[in-house]
């Protein structure tokens, strides 16, 4: 039998101070589920079901997306390109095609939030998926 899979995604978050940091954190409640009709099984962890949007955005070369919060829980994914997060305490994370990120930093200190822009002289393109609130796995994840 194979093991579940297990992704791994950076998660931006507020402290009870306030204060702003990233930790790294795994999804790890993957099953194997048909997606209906004859397709076979593959491996699916489901958050649950929320209120949300999905938004493609294309972030320019040179973009300064100065302190601010994430307006809403949202799931972030580098399509091409490269961007950066920095948050107040100091953590700085860079990520690519592929990688994931969860920005669930409302509520920080002042409302900074954290900074970002891109990598490099290459616009990011990337996939956000705003949910209404903070998936339950999310919020008790372990970290990675």
């Amino acid at each position: 039998m194979t093991d579940a899979p297990m992704l791994t995604y950076w998660h931006c978050l507020t402290g009870e101070d306030g204060v702003t940091t990233q930790v790294r954190r795994c999804l790890t409640r993957f099953e194997k589920q048909s997606m209906g009709g004859s397709s076979g099984e593959q491996w699916n962890d489901v958050l649950g079901r929320f209120e949300g949007r999905v938004i493609f955005a294309e972030l320019p070369a040179g973009f300064d997306g100065d302190w601010h919060e994430n307006p809403k829980p949202q799931w972030i994914v580098p399509l091409s390109g490269r961007w950066w997060v920095e948050t107040m305490d100091g953590t700085r994370v860079e990520m690519g095609p592929g990688e994931v990120s969860f920005g669930g930093d409302q509520g920080s200190r002042g409302g900074k939030g954290h900074r970002s822009g891109v990598v490099g002289d290459e616009p990011c393109r990337m996939m956000i998926v705003q949910v209404g609130a903070v998936p339950g796995e999310v919020a008790g994840a372990e970290e990675a």
